[in-house]
């Protein structure tokens, strides 16, 4: 069995308005292993996203604990979280927030510039099939594209981890395809560790594990023994 990556114990988050309590997490406890593509799936409001913010380290709990590796998330303070998000989690979210005044090369090149062990940004947008597009803007490509900049963008320092929220729900099927395929090419060349959260259920046919949530825990965990290739994922 692979080594554990993140694994959790009762992690709660409660947010307060006034009087109002909403009770985003209850008690979860969960195990993500090196290496494994795994996804969350579930409605809105169901507690996943803000599972995957407090292990990307940009949250923090409300209570319980949450390690990477043998580091525990939870008793860090920001300046150590920093370094944390830094040195080993790549992020993609479902809006590209790239800078539109850059190219595609440039936009990579502001993370290659602070990692400590950097790819290039020719080599990381090689590996999201954009090497053509590099010199390109933002508003030269399409939806699609600008999100494989982004995937180039977290993954050329090289992290441990990829976090992705809804990383194909600004898309269309053709171009949530390509982006689906350049994350298991990530997965399956660098061995990174690659969560997907999503309402779609179809795209939990590519993962290792599936890990179903409802109302801020765990409902079920399955194990996906026929994974099957994301073109063949009726969306």
């Amino acid at each position: 069995m692979a080594a554990r990556i993140f694994h959790t114990e009762g992690i709660t988050k409660v947010y307060r308005t006034g009087e109002v309590e909403v009770w985003a997490l209850r008690g979860v406890e969960i195990e993500l292993f090196v290496s494994e593509f795994a996804v969350l799936l579930g409605a809105s409001g169901s507690g996943k996203s803000t599972l995957l913010n407090i292990l990307g380290g940009l949250d923090r709990a409300t209570d319980g604990k949450a390690w990477f590796r043998d580091k525990e998330l939870t008793a860090m303070r920001e300046r150590g979280l920093t370094r944390f998000r830094r040195d080993h989690v790549g992020f993609v979210f479902q809006f590209y927030n790239l800078v539109p005044s850059l190219t595609a090369r440039e936009n990579v090149a502001l993370v290659t510039e602070v990692a400590k062990d950097p790819m290039s940004p020719e080599e990381a947008l090689d590996r999201v099939g954009l090497g053509h597009r590099m010199d390109h803007f933002p508003a030269e490509m399409s939806g699609g594209e600008q999100q494989r900049v982004a995937i180039a963008r977290a993954i050329a320092k090289r992290p441990e981890v990829l976090l992705c929220d809804e990383p194909t729900g600004a898309l269309d099927s053709n171009t949530g395809v390509q982006v689906l395929e350049a994350l298991e090419r990530i997965n399956e060349d660098l061995g990174t560790t690659t969560i997907i959260i999503t309402h779609n259920a179809g795209i939990q046919k590519m993962a290792h594990r599936v890990i179903n949530f409802a109302d801020g825990n765990i409902a079920s965990v399955t194990i996906n023994d026929t994974r099957v290739e994301p073109r063949d994922i009726v969306w």
